[in-house]
């Protein structure tokens, strides 16, 4: 294997896209919390902005390593299986992200320091221990998504109500969005022996659990202008993202693929939204 294929294959498992998102969600949870005021604190939303990118680009990295065999099945392109980097090296490179990560985060305020220790340990946890516990893995999935938010806001010690409600409305979608993708990885799974929540009550009943956390995101959604927080703009930024989740959620019982990838694309959008609410503030 060439030097190029090597490198390509580094960078492509930590899934620099995945990973980039983070970091941007992570400047959102700072922002919504603070507003224009965030210029003030540059360095700190900085750093967390970095060890965001960085904790998710290990977590990936790391969760392709003890993937490889899973993957040699249902995503058989991945680097490891397809052979453009070795197990050993993506553990490796895995674990120096992780500890560059682990040494910036020390910089930030007490409780993003504690937010980060979390989440390094239920990364480099998850996949060994929790993944294939029925509904356990998806829910730590959900608070890892949703976490990026909380981290943001407390890197600028302001780990207040709007960036609780995102991490909320975060934690929601993603863990409907999990257990749509193992409805979607269903035969993989079970060849691997794993435990999934599709395997263990049945692909259509946790398609309706999915559809449930829905629901729940949708109620939630409204509370930042409920609460006063933010105004009447904000639930027309916020209500195409409620729409695309339900219709998500609807179309995965035909098409698990499609709906969790549009699920996506409605948690970017309610994001978008609370930044909107925190400029019309």
């Amino acid at each position: 294997m060439s030097f190029s294929e090597q490198a390509r294959g580094l960078v492509e498992i930590t899934r620099p896209g995945n990973a980039i998102v983070a970091g941007i969600l992570t400047f959102i949870g700072g922002f919504v919390v603070q507003g224009s005021d965030i210029t003030a604190s540059g360095i700190s939303i900085t750093i967390a902005v970095v060890v965001t990118i960085l904790t998710t680009a290990g977590g990936n990295t790391v969760n392709d390593y003890f993937d490889r065999e899973i993957d040699r099945l249902n995503n058989p392109e991945r680097p490891i299986p397809r052979g453009a980097i070795t197990p050993r090296t993506a553990l490796l490179f895995g674990s120096i992200l992780f500890a560059t990560a682990a040494g910036l985060a020390l910089l930030l305020p007490l409780a993003a320091i504690l937010i980060a220790i979390v989440n390094l340990v239920a990364l480099v946890t998850y996949t060994e221990f929790f993944k294939g516990l029925p509904g356990v893995g998806n829910a730590l999935v959900a608070y890892l998504g949703g976490s990026t938010f909380l981290f943001g806001a407390a890197a600028v010690n302001q780990l207040s109500s709007p960036a609780i409600i995102l991490f909320l409305l975060a934690s929601f979608s993603t863990v409907s969005r999990e257990i749509i993708k193992d409805v979607e990885d269903v035969d993989g799974d079970r060849e691997e022996g794993l435990n999934t929540l599709p395997i263990a009550i049945g692909e259509r009943p946790s398609l309706l659990l999915a559809m449930g956390i829905l629901v729940l995101m949708v109620g939630v959604s409204p509370v930042p202008y409920l609460l006063g927080t933010f105004g009447i703009l904000y639930l027309v930024f916020v209500a195409p993202a409620v729409v695309l989740a339900l219709y998500a959620g609807v179309l995965s019982f035909s098409d698990p693929a499609r709906g969790q990838s549009l699920l996506k694309y409605g948690m970017f959008i309610a994001a978008a939204a609370f930044v909107g609410g925190q400029l019309t503030a």
